[in-house]
């Protein structure tokens, strides 16, 4: 598994929106657990975002979420910076993102 990082800034104005439907997606998952994903998202304030996601090979990922589609559908009129997606690798993890 390789986990990604997605890091982005919203508007100021839709900050609390955004996080809203981040929030929207962790209820769905609470709901319909998805096997072999593991997921956290910050929010830095002032509008920045980080998310970590890490997806098994042939398990659903996050986009079998309608949750999530509704999330992602419009992020980019949302924010001033684009999210950018890159590879990430955990050097060390004290219980952070243990399940």
């Amino acid at each position: 598994m390789t986990p990604h990082l997605i890091r982005y800034r919203t508007t100021p104005e839709m900050a609390e929106e955004n996080a809203r439907l981040i929030e929207g997606t962790f209820k769905a998952l609470a709901e319909t657990p998805l096997p072999g994903v593991r997921y956290m998202a910050l929010d830095l304030g002032e509008g920045q975002f980080v998310h970590i996601v890490d997806t098994e090979p042939g398990a659903d990922g996050l986009a079998t979420l309608a949750a999530f589609q509704a999330f992602v559908s419009d992020i980019e009129s949302r924010c001033v910076e684009k999210p950018a997606r890159s590879a990430a690798r955990v050097i060390g993890d004290y219980r952070m993102l243990a399940e």
